[in-house]
């Protein structure tokens, strides 16, 4: 069980940390970040020179990350499948680690949610989430 609750943590952990970065360095380290993790896997080599055209893609779109939100969660949102390929193979990101590819696929969905709300802090979702509009709901 902890192996499902643990990366969740993690990935708040991850946001939270990043509250203490400003705007509009947070979205940009976070962009260098994401970038680099699509070089996770390379030495592995797993799936040959897919490898390095992943690396490839997620370089652009972690570059085009540097001016918005939504391409750095599109990005994080590669790199989980990219982690639940290598899982399935049986290669994982940490080779000691049997299911490092696992929390990895945990873990990078939620920062991608994180970042598709705009990448901010705690304390500004709370305030995003209790002041936006809501529907009515028809009965």
């Amino acid at each position: 069980m902890l192996r499902y609750i643990v990366p969740v943590v993690i990935a708040l952990i991850w946001a939270g940390a990043f509250a203490f970065v400003p705007e509009p360095h947070r979205r940009r380290l976070n962009a260098v970040v994401v970038g680099g993790a699509g070089a996770a896997y390379i030495s592995g080599g797993s799936f040959g020179l897919a490898e390095l055209a992943f690396t490839a893609v997620m370089t652009g779109v972690a570059y085009a990350g540097l001016r918005s939100w939504t391409f750095i969660g599109i990005a994080w949102l590669l790199h989980t499948g990219w982690d639940v390929l290598h899982h399935r193979r049986g290669a994982p990101l940490i080779p000691s680690q049997h299911d490092s590819s696992l929390g990895c696929a945990i873990c990078d969905p939620v920062i991608a949610l994180w970042c598709f709300a705009g990448g901010r802090s705690p304390a500004q979702l709370v305030r995003w989430f209790a002041t936006r509009p809501r529907t009515p709901s028809s009965t």
